[in-house]
């Protein structure tokens, strides 16, 4: 993970933030790997090179590092300069963006090793779904759900639920081919013109649904 993004995750000294950022990249990769219950960490202080008490001086316990991992996974793929853009540019081109940005995350292998533990049925899997969404999904529909009020503000939308239609977006992208790549049947990786053939459909369904007549 880049400086920058270390720096915006909390106050302390440049080595305290490197310690950081080597944790939550740690966090990034062993909870995927390993399930919530199969990482300890012990496991993730021994992989960020620090002490398991320098871990718990930055995370008070294992489900808020696993939180701040989801945030910063989705920091990192989704910016938050995506979401903040002039009006008098091209809704459809920064939607486009936005959608290419989203699909990337969700395909990733350390997200679909996610999804599964989070749908895995485990004691802990219910609550930690919880953590997911609050995390994850929902600061970004949050996030897109303003962009959206942005254009409505300047006449480009008509939207009666921006909450609903902000959902609405992010579960269009997911589609047919993020079901196929759960699944295990998408018989290898997607072409490009299959992903931008998805996108483009996506981001055309939804304007002609909320932009605005004439």
């Amino acid at each position: 993970m880049n400086a920058a993004i270390a720096r915006s995750s909390g106050p302390g000294r440049p080595k305290d933030l490197e310690k950081r950022a080597a944790i939550l990249e740690a966090a990034k990769r062993l909870f995927p790997e390993h399930g919530f219950e199969g990482t300890s960490m012990d496991a993730i202080a021994a992989s960020a090179g620090v002490s398991k008490l320098t871990v718990y001086s930055h995370f008070k316990d294992k489900e808020t590092l696993f939180a701040e991992a989801v945030r910063i996974k989705c920091v990192e793929q989704l910016p938050p300069e995506l979401f903040d853009v002039p009006v008098e540019g091209s809704l459809r081109t920064q939607l486009h963006v936005i959608a290419r940005a989203f699909f990337g995350l969700i395909v990733s292998e350390e997200s679909i090793a996610l999804h599964r533990l989070l749908t895995a049925g485990t004691g802990s899997s219910q609550k930690l779904a919880q953590v997911f969404w609050e995390a994850g999904p929902q600061v970004v529909q949050r996030v897109f759900g303003d962009l959206l009020r942005r254009e409505i503000a300047a006449g480009h939308l008509e939207i009666p639920d921006v909450e609903r239609a902000s959902s609405q977006f992010f579960c269009l992208l997911k589609g047919e081919l993020h079901a196929r790549l759960l699944c295990g049947c998408c018989g290898g990786p997607f072409g490009e013109a299959e992903i931008e053939a998805h996108l483009g459909a996506t981001v055309d369904m939804f304007l002609r649904a909320y932009a605005t007549r004439g």
